[in-house]
């Protein structure tokens, strides 16, 4: 796919965003498909060859829609919601293309501090101590690994 394929594609995909949301309420919030469903709808093997776009295109409601549970319908009221909006997926469009990993801030200064700054931010609104400020001794970053942390030290010595 070049760069002019991409537009017109990238229109097409947007168009079809813009639908299934404007239209999600008229899906089942809860998928219906039993386990498996999806292997009978594919082929066995991995393709040899591509598919064009028009064959893959028709394959999101066929093989894909199915089995989705649509977390942003207005009748889905399980787990928590998605938090999606038609802004966040633009700016998901542009962070795909950036394709920043920031775990550093030479990996990408603007994704670091912009997170830094974003951070501070939250912390202002649930009105925390200006400790868990980037300019005190907190700040920067929601830490949610200290599960992961006490489950690698059961593994490791």
């Amino acid at each position: 796919m070049d760069a002019k394929e991409f537009r017109r594609r990238g229109k097409e995909m947007v168009d079809y965003v813009a639908d299934y949301l404007e239209n999600i309420q008229t899906r089942r919030p809860l998928s219906d498909v039993q386990p498996g469903y999806l292997r009978q709808l594919i082929p066995g093997e991995a393709p040899q060859d591509p598919e064009s776009w028009d064959q893959l295109f028709p394959d999101i409601e066929r093989v894909i829609m199915p089995g989705v549970t649509h977390w942003q319908s207005p009748h889905f009221h399980s787990y928590f919601a998605a938090a999606n909006s038609f802004p966040s997926i633009c700016a998901d469009i542009l962070s795909d293309a950036i394709g920043c990993t920031g775990f550093s801030w030479i990996a990408s200064p603007a994704c670091t501090e912009l997170e830094v700054v974003m951070m501070d931010w939250l912390a202002k609104m649930l009105e925390l101590p200006d400790q868990f400020l980037s300019g005190g001794k907190g700040g920067g970053v929601i830490h949610v690994c200290q599960p992961i942390l006490e489950t690698m030290k059961l593994f490791t010595k």
